[in-house]
């Protein structure tokens, strides 16, 4: 049964095509992004689907994210998904990393997630499904580097699975199921256009393991396809 999905970072890449594949199916998407006016694909989405809602959420500022939080409050949600996320600049190599670019990394793609977790848990918790997901990377996977660099992306989504890890702890009398997710190598604007899967493909694979996911997998670090990813 469709229920209700909150997908932040929806103005383009995975977010967007999140977004399209769920209400499509005839779920009630919560979209969010940091500007609605300017999100074009995702105004037309609005229009085609009356069950897509459009929130205007930048998710590092904390006052407008409680704002969000009144406003849905006694909505259940039966997926949240943090989406949103940022790079940084490309190809910094050691001794040339810019300190205040790794911290607004780290704010969006490490404490903006665990701020939407306790933002939202009471609407998880009285959803059916009660999921909560975060976007993060196989680049955060410390058994996996063995070419080093990325310093500002890798250590924020390292930072991100513990924190999925701690939350699915915490959580878990609840009932709330919490997963980090790999999307793959993705042809986004972040992924680039040489990268291997579309965002459909991408997303298909997401939303399988979103919808047949349960207490038994939480606190896990999945890859797209399913597989798990050693943290």
């Amino acid at each position: 049964m469709p229920g209700t999905i909150l997908i932040t970072g929806c103005n383009r890449g995975l977010g967007l095509e999140l977004s399209r594949q769920f209400v499509a199916d005839g779920w009630r998407v919560l979209a969010t992004c940091r500007d609605p006016d300017s999100a074009g694909a995702l105004k037309a989405l609005r229009e085609q689907y009356p069950l897509l809602e459009v929130f205007p959420l930048d998710v590092t500022d904390s006052r407008q994210m409680a704002e969000l939080g009144r406003e849905l409050r006694g909505r259940p949600i039966d997926i949240l998904v943090s989406n949103a996320g940022y790079y940084g600049p490309k190809g910094v190599t050691f001794g040339h990393v810019d300190l205040d670019e790794w911290r607004k990394v780290l704010e969006i793609n490490t404490l903006a997630p665990y701020r939407l977790a306790e933002t939202f848990c009471d609407n998880v918790a009285a959803s059916g499904r009660r999921v909560i997901a975060v976007i993060s990377s196989k680049v955060g996977s410390i058994a996996d580097n063995g070419s080093g660099g990325g310093y500002l992306y890798r250590s924020s989504k390292t930072a991100v699975n513990q924190v999925v890890k701690s939350l699915s702890v915490d959580l878990r009398e609840r009932g709330i199921s919490v997963l980090a997710l790999h999307p793959g190598w993705v042809q986004t604007d972040m992924g680039g256009p040489n990268a291997l899967i579309s965002a459909k493909e991408s997303v298909a694979g997401l939303k399988k393991i979103l919808l047949d996911t349960g207490l038994e997998n939480s606190g896990r670090f999945i890859n797209y396809d399913g597989s798990d990813i050693p943290w």
